[in-house]
């Protein structure tokens, strides 16, 4: 009987476990550099949204994934806002490793984070007195595959180039 039960144990150790430990906002910055000129103009912004993820491993089966998003929004040649955040989160992750655990922290906990980077973002739109910023939903899988492939197109092209020499 204890032996099956060890045997259980060691099964569940190897088992994929994945656990959301902590959510939180590393770094947040608002500016309106035209602010209060760019209040009397027409609302018509042209948004600009850049995204990246990074990740670091903490300890053994923890890892901090990092959002950064820059959204910037102008009218005409006026920037009205610009709003920076990294919002952050710490995940345990075992049993998982190879290209699951890239996929993992590249593409699944960016899409755990991107709601609250997303609600931090429109928070702080909100505070500045400029209108609602409703960002559309990100294909963080999508973006996580196109950056492999060209890692893996670039990979390719300078094993080529030292083969030709």
């Amino acid at each position: 009987m204890a032996e099956n039960q060890q045997a259980a144990g060691n099964e569940n150790q190897n088992q994929p476990q994945f656990a959301l430990q902590r959510i939180y906002v590393k770094d947040l910055s608002f500016e309106s550099p035209n602010a209060p000129m760019v209040f009397q103009e027409q609302w018509k912004p042209q948004v600009n949204l850049d995204l990246n993820t990074s990740h670091t491993k903490v300890s053994d089966n923890q890892y901090e994934v990092v959002l950064s998003m820059t959204v910037t929004a102008k009218l005409g040649e006026k920037v009205a806002y610009i709003v920076e955040i990294q919002q952050a989160g710490v995940f345990m992750v075992a049993g998982i490793e190879g290209p699951q655990l890239g996929q993992m922290l590249g593409a699944y906990c960016p899409t755990i984070l991107f709601p609250y980077a997303r609600e931090a973002i429109d928070g702080a739109v909100g505070k500045g007195s400029f209108p609602a910023l409703m960002l559309a939903p990100v294909n963080f899988d999508a973006i996580y595959a196109q950056a492999l492939k060209k890692k893996q197109e670039e990979a390719a092209g300078e094993a080529g180039a030292e083969q030709t020499h």
